[in-house]
């Protein structure tokens, strides 16, 4: 991990997020896997777990979007296969435990961190379709894919996980194709 000791941190965290949620998540892993010394936690993070835990969601769901805004616009049919497919390795690590980082936080009675995983599901489902306008979609309908596809992959990462398999996730990749092929094609 390349950067300043918070940075790393927060990169850290994240990643313990996705394997282990929140309740999950020690300050432990996030040292070690952050080559940070104990007493950083409260020098970078004076909230603790809970300042720790919202900007890693918070960072997260930045990246989400940054990537999610490089999709290309060609059609809105190259929109939701290049989606599918930068989505598919993140749901097949939930086959083997992995998680959302912003989703594990929603399970948390925190209005705070609940509002940092509104922000970046907002963000993210405003930025697909910002990407399904350009590429033709009149804004309601973008909207609205661009909800279903976020869905998607949200309800892709806990079914994948229950099952040990990326099948559902394919089922409904598939299905989403075939929606917009019929729709919009």
């Amino acid at each position: 991990m390349a950067g300043d000791t918070r940075t790393r941190m927060i990169e850290a965290a994240v990643t313990a997020l996705q394997r282990h949620g929140v309740a999950g998540m020690s300050f432990t892993e996030v040292l070690r896997d952050s080559g940070a010394a104990r007493g950083a936690i409260y020098h970078h993070f004076p909230g603790g777990k809970a300042q720790i835990v919202a900007e890693a969601a918070a960072r997260n769901g930045h990246d989400v979007q940054a990537h999610l805004a490089r999709l290309p616009v060609d059609d809105p049919m190259m929109v939701v296969d290049s989606f599918l497919s930068a989505i598919r390795p993140v749901v097949r690590a939930s086959t083997e435990g992995g998680g959302c980082a912003v989703a594990a936080v929603t399970v948390e009675d925190s209005g705070e961190l609940r509002q940092v995983a509104a922000t970046a599901f907002t963000s993210w489902v405003d930025q697909l379709a910002e990407r399904l306008v350009t590429a033709g979609l009149p804004a309601r309908d973008a909207a609205d894919l661009a909800t279903t596809l976020i869905t998607l992959l949200e309800g892709a990462h806990v079914l994948c996980r229950a099952a040990g398999s990326l099948d559902p996730f394919e089922k409904t990749a598939r299905a989403a194709r075939a929606l917009v092929r019929s729709r919009y094609s």
